[in-house]
């Protein structure tokens, strides 16, 4: 008999070990954070604990995988190709710089600038997972537009447009950095209306040797790369952890943004 493959996955919060047959086929899962095994086939239980066994690091408990809520029942209906939770930021940037001209590629493009914001702007983010937060990057919307960074999580849904600023000031109280602060606004109404619910407008600057001018006008929120916990921590909480799956749900189902 062909040993257990035990293999690690990273998302629902936390860290998960499956454990799978050599078909594929999974028979367990363990949860790291939880220190939970949940057996899909109970005849394999001991072969389960062996092959987890350098892998544990406290007490279990074990068991069968425990009744899906609601919202684990919608993301299990998903079809891959609307689950948009896979998305990469800047992800229809990856496409275009791959589909540019040899020619180009060798050229400064500043599209490229703006991929490395996302990506730097999105790993920040995407740390907040472990404190209760759901990130989605890059949400396609009608018209081939799209969000930059959506959140749901402790202190409400934002919207998170991005602003590649690398080695210059960037000031909030020119003209110039009026369409910013007009498509981060813009994001936030979209993204309620597509979702039903309030949302809150962010603008991310990254890059900048300084940002001037004192905070943003109307409801948008700065957002300085290396602050993103403190800030976020700052505005309070106002949805339950069952309120956040839900709404986080909706939001990662390409169908869901057609109405935006």
């Amino acid at each position: 008999m062909k040993p257990l493959r035990v293999t690690p996955s990273f998302g629902h919060g936390g860290t998960r070990l499956y454990v799978s047959l050599a078909t594929g086929r999974n028979i367990a899962w363990y949860d790291r954070d939880t220190g939970r095994v949940s057996l899909l086939a109970e005849g394999r239980r001991e072969e389960v604990l062996t092959a987890l066994a350098p892998y544990v690091t406290g007490p279990l408990t074990v068991g069968p995988p425990p009744v899906p809520t609601p919202a684990e029942l919608v993301r299990l209906a998903l079809h891959p190709d609307d689950d948009l939770a896979p998305n990469r930021p800047g992800e229809h940037l990856h496409t275009a710089l791959d589909e540019a001209p040899p020619a180009r590629r060798f050229r400064s493009d500043p599209r490229r600038e703006t991929l490395a914001a996302l990506q730097h702007i999105g790993e920040e983010l995407d740390a907040l997972e472990r404190v209760g937060w759901r990130v989605l990057h890059c949400v396609p919307l009608p018209g081939q537009a799209h969000l930059d960074h959506l959140l749901v999580g402790p202190a409400g849904i934002l919207t998170v447009h991005t602003v590649a600023a690398r080695g210059r000031r960037f000031r909030l109280d020119v003209p110039a950095a009026a369409p910013c602060l007009r498509r981060a606004a813009h994001d936030a109404e979209r993204a309620a209306l597509a979702l039903a619910a309030a949302v809150r407008p962010v603008l991310a600057v990254v890059g900048a040797t300084r940002v001037e001018g004192g905070p943003p006008p109307g409801d948008v929120r700065l957002l300085r790369e290396g602050e993103t916990g403190s800030t976020l921590a700052r505005l309070g909480g106002v949805l339950k952890p069952a309120d956040i799956e839900s709404l986080y749900a909706s939001a990662r189902d390409r169908h869901t943004w057609l109405r935006a």
